[in-house]
């Protein structure tokens, strides 16, 4: 026999292995509903899913490993839902409003994440810190990339492309953050398309 009796598959292995790693991510994002990442401790998160402290190293060497796993987890996904606020076409207004909805959603159906990457982008935790700063720049690099091709920025430098850029991310970070504070979502979402329209009149009369 190729492999010893009573052995699971290595497939079965590998499944087992993946699960108990996103339980380990789903307990500490649980966790930290209530406190910072250089609080958790990993007794905590091994306790909540009910397996050896010692199952932890298998996944994460640290806390901040878990920690940074989780900014992945929070934050790659949202390369989709930037992708598709930049392709919205329609006048100035639809594209706002649109945009803003798409941040609402996002934060209606990933509140924990929205609420850990809020928490921890000037948390204690520098790896998990970098590893938000790195996903930002990420997101601006995208954003920019897309003015770069439309005629509102046309000859604008690559230095002021990025700035502009560098605002709109701060501010779906900044929207994502009140959203999650507030009892009242058309307040935010009104708010922050009169912000982004400011920012577009901006936009418009930088080379005057």
């Amino acid at each position: 026999m190729s492999h010893v009796l009573g052995s699971r598959p290595a497939g079965v292995r590998q499944a087992q292995k993946q699960k108990t790693r996103q339980a380990l991510l789903d307990a500490a994002l649980r966790l930290l509903e209530e406190q910072s990442l250089s609080s958790l401790g990993l007794r905590e998160v091994t306790r909540a899913v009910g397996v050896a402290p010692t199952a932890f190293y298998r996944h994460f060497r640290d806390t901040a490993e878990l920690g940074v796993a989780l900014v992945e987890e929070a934050l790659g996904s949202l390369h989709t839902t930037l992708a598709a606020m930049l392709a919205a076409t329609g006048d100035g207004e639809e594209r706002v409003a649109g945009a803003v909805q798409l941040i609402a959603s996002y934060v209606r159906a990933y509140p924990a994440h929205v609420r850990f990457i809020a928490r921890e982008r000037h948390g204690g935790v520098k790896a998990v810190r970098e590893a938000i700063g790195g996903q930002l720049a990420l997101f601006a690099r995208e954003v920019a990339d897309r003015f770069a091709t439309e005629p509102e920025t046309a000859g604008w430098s690559e230095e002021d492309l990025l700035m502009l850029a560098r605002t709109y991310v701060d501010h779906m970070v900044m929207t994502a953050s009140a959203l999650l504070e507030t009892d009242d979502e058309q307040q935010v979402t009104s708010t922050a398309c009169r912000q982004l329209r400011l920012i577009g009149l901006g936009r418009d009369h930088w080379l005057d």
